[in-house]
Protein backbone atom coordinates (compact mmCIF):
# COMPACT_ATOMS: atom_id res chain seq x y z
CA UNK A 1 0.00 0.00 0.00
CA UNK A 2 1.50 3.35 -0.96
CA UNK A 3 1.98 5.82 1.62
CA UNK A 4 1.80 9.60 1.13
CA UNK A 5 5.06 10.59 2.19
CA UNK A 6 6.11 14.58 1.51
CA UNK A 7 9.99 14.19 0.15
CA UNK A 8 12.12 16.63 -0.84
CA UNK A 9 14.01 16.50 -4.18
CA UNK A 10 17.05 18.74 -4.23
CA UNK A 11 19.23 19.57 -7.48
CA UNK A 12 21.86 22.13 -8.64
CA UNK A 13 21.04 24.93 -11.27
CA UNK A 14 23.22 27.21 -12.76
CA UNK A 15 21.19 30.79 -12.60
CA UNK A 16 21.78 33.26 -15.28
CA UNK A 17 23.38 36.92 -13.79
CA UNK A 18 19.81 38.30 -13.67
CA UNK A 19 18.42 35.22 -11.42
CA UNK A 20 21.73 35.23 -9.51
CA UNK A 21 21.26 39.49 -8.55
CA UNK A 22 17.55 38.55 -7.95
CA UNK A 23 18.17 35.97 -5.69
CA UNK A 24 20.84 37.92 -3.72
CA UNK A 25 18.46 40.30 -3.32
CA UNK A 26 15.68 37.96 -2.11
CA UNK A 27 18.08 36.16 0.40
CA UNK A 28 18.93 39.91 1.43
CA UNK A 29 15.64 40.74 2.57
CA UNK A 30 14.71 37.65 3.87
CA UNK A 31 16.98 38.03 6.06
CA UNK A 32 16.01 41.83 6.76
CA UNK A 33 12.25 40.66 7.59
CA UNK A 34 13.67 37.87 9.47
CA UNK A 35 16.01 39.86 11.54
CA UNK A 36 13.40 43.08 12.37
CA UNK A 37 10.53 40.81 13.18
CA UNK A 38 12.79 38.96 15.80
CA UNK A 39 13.27 42.46 17.04
CA UNK A 40 10.52 43.50 17.51
CA UNK A 41 9.18 40.17 18.91
CA UNK A 42 12.25 40.07 22.09
CA UNK A 43 11.04 43.88 22.24
CA UNK A 44 7.87 42.58 22.74
CA UNK A 45 9.22 40.08 25.35
CA UNK A 46 10.48 42.15 27.58
CA UNK A 47 7.51 43.67 28.19
CA UNK A 48 5.90 40.79 28.82
CA UNK A 49 3.92 40.63 25.72
CA UNK A 50 3.94 38.10 22.94
CA UNK A 51 3.73 39.00 18.97
CA UNK A 52 2.37 36.70 16.71
CA UNK A 53 2.45 35.94 13.18
CA UNK A 54 -0.21 38.01 12.43
CA UNK A 55 1.09 40.57 13.85
CA UNK A 56 4.64 40.20 12.42
CA UNK A 57 2.78 39.78 8.83
CA UNK A 58 0.61 43.65 9.51
CA UNK A 59 4.54 44.87 10.28
CA UNK A 60 6.07 43.93 7.13
CA UNK A 61 3.04 45.63 5.03
CA UNK A 62 4.10 48.49 7.03
CA UNK A 63 7.72 48.48 6.67
CA UNK A 64 6.98 48.35 2.93
CA UNK A 65 5.36 51.56 2.90
CA UNK A 66 8.08 53.33 4.33
CA UNK A 67 11.10 55.11 2.24
CA UNK A 68 13.85 53.29 3.99
CA UNK A 69 12.11 49.61 3.57
CA UNK A 70 10.49 50.70 -0.11
CA UNK A 71 12.99 47.94 -1.67
CA UNK A 72 11.21 45.22 0.62
CA UNK A 73 8.77 45.70 -2.79
CA UNK A 74 10.91 45.00 -5.09
CA UNK A 75 11.25 40.69 -4.23
CA UNK A 76 8.59 38.40 -4.10
CA UNK A 77 6.24 39.09 -1.02
CA UNK A 78 6.21 35.01 -0.54
CA UNK A 79 9.77 34.15 0.88
CA UNK A 80 9.54 37.34 3.55
CA UNK A 81 6.13 36.11 4.43
CA UNK A 82 7.71 32.63 4.70
CA UNK A 83 10.33 34.11 6.81
CA UNK A 84 7.76 35.42 9.22
CA UNK A 85 6.16 32.12 9.43
CA UNK A 86 9.95 30.36 10.09
CA UNK A 87 10.05 32.53 12.87
CA UNK A 88 6.87 31.86 14.15
CA UNK A 89 8.19 28.35 14.00
CA UNK A 90 11.23 29.03 16.02
CA UNK A 91 9.39 30.52 18.40
CA UNK A 92 6.82 27.35 19.36
CA UNK A 93 9.93 25.53 19.23
CA UNK A 94 11.49 27.63 22.67
CA UNK A 95 8.14 28.27 24.15
CA UNK A 96 7.19 24.37 23.89
CA UNK A 97 11.45 23.85 25.07
CA UNK A 98 12.33 21.97 21.99
CA UNK A 99 14.52 24.58 21.12
CA UNK A 100 16.76 27.75 22.32
CA UNK A 101 15.41 30.95 22.02
CA UNK A 102 15.67 32.07 18.06
CA UNK A 103 18.99 33.68 16.98
CA UNK A 104 19.61 36.70 14.76
CA UNK A 105 20.74 35.26 10.88
CA UNK A 106 24.01 36.93 10.19
CA UNK A 107 25.02 38.09 6.85
CA UNK A 108 28.19 36.04 6.51
CA UNK A 109 27.20 32.84 8.60
CA UNK A 110 23.63 32.12 8.06
CA UNK A 111 21.98 29.94 5.53
CA UNK A 112 21.03 31.51 2.23
CA UNK A 113 17.98 30.70 1.02
CA UNK A 114 14.03 31.85 0.35
CA UNK A 115 11.04 29.37 0.45
CA UNK A 116 8.60 30.16 -2.31
CA UNK A 117 4.96 28.48 -2.34
CA UNK A 118 2.78 28.03 -5.11
CA UNK A 119 1.53 31.27 -6.05
CA UNK A 120 5.07 31.79 -6.55
CA UNK A 121 6.40 29.69 -8.77
CA UNK A 122 4.97 27.87 -12.28
CA UNK A 123 6.67 24.36 -12.90
CA UNK A 124 5.54 23.37 -15.74
CA UNK A 125 6.39 20.85 -19.02
CA UNK A 126 9.52 20.40 -16.30
CA UNK A 127 10.84 24.01 -16.39
CA UNK A 128 10.56 25.94 -13.30
CA UNK A 129 9.84 29.95 -12.82
CA UNK A 130 9.67 32.07 -10.09
CA UNK A 131 7.77 34.80 -9.22
CA UNK A 132 10.08 38.03 -10.48
CA UNK A 133 11.85 35.94 -13.00
CA UNK A 134 11.18 35.72 -17.19
CA UNK A 135 13.65 32.94 -17.14
CA UNK A 136 13.51 29.02 -16.02
CA UNK A 137 15.70 27.98 -14.17
CA UNK A 138 18.80 26.10 -15.30
CA UNK A 139 18.45 22.45 -13.24
CA UNK A 140 20.92 20.14 -13.35
CA UNK A 141 17.75 17.44 -13.45
CA UNK A 142 20.26 14.24 -11.66
CA UNK A 143 16.89 11.91 -11.59
CA UNK A 144 13.32 12.76 -12.02
CA UNK A 145 10.77 13.64 -10.13
CA UNK A 146 7.93 10.91 -9.14
CA UNK A 147 5.77 11.03 -12.46
CA UNK A 148 2.40 13.59 -12.01
CA UNK A 149 3.72 14.87 -9.08
CA UNK A 150 4.26 18.55 -9.12
CA UNK A 151 5.91 20.79 -6.20
CA UNK A 152 3.52 22.24 -3.42
CA UNK A 153 7.12 24.21 -2.28
CA UNK A 154 10.03 25.23 -3.81
CA UNK A 155 13.18 26.20 -1.47
CA UNK A 156 16.46 28.02 -3.49
CA UNK A 157 19.42 28.63 -1.72
CA UNK A 158 23.44 29.13 -2.29
CA UNK A 159 26.24 27.80 0.36
CA UNK A 160 29.21 28.97 1.15
CA UNK A 161 30.82 27.28 -1.80
CA UNK A 162 29.13 29.49 -3.82
CA UNK A 163 26.53 26.07 -5.47
CA UNK A 164 23.07 27.19 -6.21
CA UNK A 165 20.04 24.47 -4.83
CA UNK A 166 16.92 24.49 -5.62
CA UNK A 167 14.81 22.05 -3.19
CA UNK A 168 10.96 20.90 -4.22
CA UNK A 169 8.89 19.31 -1.72
CA UNK A 170 6.54 16.81 -2.70
CA UNK A 171 4.05 13.94 -2.20
CA UNK A 172 5.87 10.50 -3.33
CA UNK A 173 3.42 7.79 -3.47
CA UNK A 174 5.92 5.58 -4.69
CA UNK A 175 7.52 5.21 -1.10
CA UNK A 176 5.57 1.61 0.50
CA UNK A 177 5.88 0.15 3.55
CA UNK A 178 8.50 -3.23 2.94
CA UNK A 179 7.14 -6.48 3.58
CA UNK A 180 7.51 -7.35 7.70
CA UNK A 181 10.54 -9.32 9.54
CA UNK A 182 11.35 -10.21 12.13
CA UNK A 183 14.99 -8.92 12.39
CA UNK A 184 16.00 -6.67 14.70
CA UNK A 185 19.34 -5.13 15.04
CA UNK A 186 21.49 -3.51 17.88
CA UNK A 187 23.85 -0.36 17.00
CA UNK A 188 26.62 0.88 18.70
CA UNK A 189 27.96 4.37 17.98
CA UNK A 190 31.51 4.82 17.89
CA UNK A 191 34.89 6.57 17.00
CA UNK A 192 37.29 3.96 16.09
CA UNK A 193 34.53 2.18 13.87
CA UNK A 194 31.42 4.19 13.23
CA UNK A 195 28.93 1.49 14.22
CA UNK A 196 29.14 -1.93 15.14
CA UNK A 197 26.07 -4.17 15.11
CA UNK A 198 24.50 -6.67 17.56
CA UNK A 199 25.09 -9.70 14.47
CA UNK A 200 28.83 -9.10 14.84
CA UNK A 201 29.58 -6.59 11.74
CA UNK A 202 31.74 -3.66 12.59
CA UNK A 203 31.35 -0.41 9.61
CA UNK A 204 34.24 1.46 9.44
CA UNK A 205 34.70 4.79 10.20
CA UNK A 206 35.58 6.54 6.84
CA UNK A 207 36.93 9.74 8.46
CA UNK A 208 36.19 12.19 5.75
CA UNK A 209 37.16 15.22 7.31
CA UNK A 210 40.85 14.11 8.57
CA UNK A 211 41.38 13.10 4.83
CA UNK A 212 40.76 16.46 3.49
CA UNK A 213 42.35 17.97 6.74
CA UNK A 214 45.76 18.63 5.12
CA UNK A 215 44.14 20.46 2.13
CA UNK A 216 41.85 23.05 4.44
CA UNK A 217 43.95 25.93 3.67
CA UNK A 218 44.46 28.58 6.79
CA UNK A 219 44.91 31.93 5.77
CA UNK A 220 45.23 35.70 8.18
CA UNK A 221 41.93 37.44 8.32
CA UNK A 222 41.76 40.65 6.58
CA UNK A 223 44.67 39.25 3.62
CA UNK A 224 44.23 40.28 -0.04
CA UNK A 225 43.45 36.85 -0.71
CA UNK A 226 40.87 36.04 2.57
CA UNK A 227 37.70 35.69 0.23
CA UNK A 228 39.40 33.26 -2.09
CA UNK A 229 40.61 31.28 0.68
CA UNK A 230 37.02 31.41 2.55
CA UNK A 231 35.53 30.07 -0.42
CA UNK A 232 38.21 27.38 -0.83
CA UNK A 233 38.21 26.27 2.40
CA UNK A 234 33.95 25.99 1.81
CA UNK A 235 34.45 24.07 -1.37
CA UNK A 236 36.90 21.91 0.47
CA UNK A 237 33.89 21.43 3.20
CA UNK A 238 31.49 20.90 0.92
CA UNK A 239 32.73 18.04 -0.58
CA UNK A 240 33.67 16.79 3.07
CA UNK A 241 29.50 16.73 3.46
CA UNK A 242 28.90 15.53 0.40
CA UNK A 243 30.68 12.49 0.97
CA UNK A 244 29.67 12.18 4.68
CA UNK A 245 26.14 12.36 3.83
CA UNK A 246 26.48 9.80 0.54
CA UNK A 247 28.10 7.43 2.99
CA UNK A 248 25.55 7.59 5.72
CA UNK A 249 22.66 7.04 3.23
CA UNK A 250 24.14 4.22 1.79
CA UNK A 251 24.00 2.82 5.74
CA UNK A 252 20.67 3.50 6.83
CA UNK A 253 19.15 2.71 3.90
CA UNK A 254 20.60 -0.81 4.08
CA UNK A 255 19.91 -1.37 7.96
CA UNK A 256 15.87 0.15 7.18
CA UNK A 257 16.06 -2.51 4.44
CA UNK A 258 16.98 -5.48 5.91
CA UNK A 259 15.60 -4.83 10.01
CA UNK A 260 12.22 -4.61 11.19
CA UNK A 261 13.41 -3.52 14.30
CA UNK A 262 16.43 -1.60 14.96
CA UNK A 263 18.02 0.04 18.28
CA UNK A 264 19.79 2.61 19.27
CA UNK A 265 21.47 4.49 22.02
CA UNK A 266 19.92 8.09 23.18
CA UNK A 267 22.69 9.68 23.01
CA UNK A 268 22.96 13.57 24.32
CA UNK A 269 25.84 14.63 21.16
CA UNK A 270 25.30 18.40 22.08
CA UNK A 271 26.63 18.05 25.06
CA UNK A 272 29.29 15.00 23.54
CA UNK A 273 31.16 17.75 21.51
CA UNK A 274 32.32 20.08 24.60
CA UNK A 275 34.69 17.74 24.76
CA UNK A 276 37.53 19.44 22.98
CA UNK A 277 39.65 16.39 22.48
CA UNK A 278 36.79 14.45 20.55
CA UNK A 279 34.97 17.35 19.44
CA UNK A 280 36.52 17.17 15.85
CA UNK A 281 35.62 13.19 15.40
CA UNK A 282 32.72 13.03 17.02
CA UNK A 283 31.31 15.89 14.59
CA UNK A 284 32.87 13.82 11.93
CA UNK A 285 31.04 11.32 12.66
CA UNK A 286 27.92 12.93 12.36
CA UNK A 287 25.81 10.91 14.91
CA UNK A 288 22.90 13.13 14.88
CA UNK A 289 22.29 13.01 11.12
CA UNK A 290 22.43 9.52 11.25
CA UNK A 291 20.18 9.13 13.69
CA UNK A 292 18.21 11.80 12.05
CA UNK A 293 18.09 10.05 8.73
CA UNK A 294 17.48 6.62 10.22
CA UNK A 295 14.34 7.69 12.23
CA UNK A 296 12.76 9.28 8.87
CA UNK A 297 13.84 6.19 6.29
CA UNK A 298 12.03 3.81 9.08
CA UNK A 299 8.95 5.99 9.31
CA UNK A 300 8.96 6.09 5.32
CA UNK A 301 9.24 1.33 5.68
CA UNK A 302 7.41 1.00 8.09
CA UNK A 303 10.28 -0.42 10.41
CA UNK A 304 10.31 0.83 13.98
CA UNK A 305 13.69 2.65 15.94
CA UNK A 306 14.08 2.43 19.41
CA UNK A 307 16.05 4.48 21.73
CA UNK A 308 17.23 3.04 24.77
CA UNK A 309 18.29 5.26 27.68
CA UNK A 310 21.86 7.13 27.78
CA UNK A 311 22.76 6.26 30.51
CA UNK A 312 21.89 2.33 30.39
CA UNK A 313 25.51 0.91 30.79
CA UNK A 314 25.53 -1.41 27.61
CA UNK A 315 29.29 -1.68 27.67
CA UNK A 316 29.71 -2.91 30.98
CA UNK A 317 27.31 -5.20 30.77
CA UNK A 318 27.60 -9.06 30.01
CA UNK A 319 25.63 -10.08 27.19
CA UNK A 320 25.61 -13.83 28.23
CA UNK A 321 24.93 -13.75 31.57
CA UNK A 322 24.13 -10.08 32.47
CA UNK A 323 26.99 -9.65 35.41
CA UNK A 324 27.68 -5.93 35.32
CA UNK A 325 31.04 -4.91 35.78
CA UNK A 326 32.12 -2.01 38.25
CA UNK A 327 34.75 -0.36 35.57
CA UNK A 328 35.38 -0.30 31.63
CA UNK A 329 37.76 1.87 30.52
CA UNK A 330 37.75 3.28 27.33
CA UNK A 331 40.98 1.91 26.40
CA UNK A 332 39.41 -1.60 27.50
CA UNK A 333 38.41 -2.82 23.83
CA UNK A 334 38.23 -6.37 24.20
CA UNK A 335 37.08 -7.95 27.85
CA UNK A 336 36.07 -11.77 29.49
CA UNK A 337 33.41 -11.95 32.20
CA UNK A 338 33.62 -14.07 35.03
CA UNK A 339 31.10 -16.49 33.56
CA UNK A 340 34.01 -17.10 30.77
CA UNK A 341 32.50 -15.24 27.59
CA UNK A 342 34.91 -13.20 25.55
CA UNK A 343 33.60 -9.69 24.21
CA UNK A 344 34.27 -7.12 21.91
CA UNK A 345 33.56 -3.81 23.48
CA UNK A 346 31.03 -2.65 21.36
CA UNK A 347 29.98 -5.87 20.15
CA UNK A 348 28.87 -6.51 23.43
CA UNK A 349 27.55 -2.94 23.86
CA UNK A 350 24.86 -3.76 20.36
CA UNK A 351 23.68 -6.66 21.66
CA UNK A 352 22.62 -5.27 25.06
CA UNK A 353 21.62 -2.38 23.09
CA UNK A 354 18.92 -4.72 21.58
CA UNK A 355 18.08 -6.66 23.82
CA UNK A 356 16.84 -3.53 26.07
CA UNK A 357 15.13 -2.15 23.31
CA UNK A 358 13.52 -5.71 23.21
CA UNK A 359 12.54 -6.02 26.32
CA UNK A 360 11.55 -1.87 26.63
CA UNK A 361 9.42 -2.65 23.44
CA UNK A 362 7.68 -5.43 25.55
CA UNK A 363 6.11 -3.70 28.60
CA UNK A 364 5.55 -0.31 26.10
CA UNK A 365 7.61 2.40 28.55
CA UNK A 366 10.49 4.46 28.08
CA UNK A 367 10.91 3.60 24.52
CA UNK A 368 11.84 6.77 23.08
CA UNK A 369 13.28 9.20 25.45
CA UNK A 370 11.91 12.45 24.74
CA UNK A 371 15.00 14.61 23.67
CA UNK A 372 13.62 17.74 25.15
CA UNK A 373 13.36 16.39 28.59
CA UNK A 374 17.32 14.92 29.41
CA UNK A 375 17.93 13.33 32.33
CA UNK A 376 14.50 11.96 33.03
CA UNK A 377 15.12 8.13 33.43
CA UNK A 378 13.35 5.68 31.57
CA UNK A 379 12.15 2.24 32.58
CA UNK A 380 14.60 0.17 30.94
CA UNK A 381 17.59 2.42 33.20
CA UNK A 382 15.12 1.69 36.39
CA UNK A 383 15.41 -1.63 35.54
CA UNK A 384 18.80 -2.30 35.22
CA UNK A 385 19.87 -0.06 38.44
CA UNK A 386 17.28 -2.73 39.96
CA UNK A 387 19.69 -5.68 39.08
CA UNK A 388 22.68 -4.11 40.53
CA UNK A 389 22.47 -5.32 44.21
Amino acid sequence: MASCVKRAYRYRFCPTDAQAAELSRTFGCVRKVYNMALAARTEAWTRQERVNYNQTSAMLTAWKKTGELAYLNEVSSVPLQQALRHLQTAFANFFGKRAKYPRFKSRKKSRKSAEYTTSAFRFRDGELRLAKMSEPLRIVWSRPLPEGVSPSTVTVSQDAAGRWFVSMLCDDPGIRHLPATDAAVGIDAGLDHLLALSTGEKIANPRHERRDRAALAKKEKGSANGIKARRKVARIHARIADRRRDSLHQITTRLVRENQTLVIEDLSVRNMVKNRKLARVISDAAWREFRGMLEYKANWYGREVIAVDRWFPSSKLCSACGTLQDKMPLNVRTWTCGCGATHDRDVNAAKNLLAAGRAVAACGAGVRPQRSSPGGQSAMKQEVSRREP
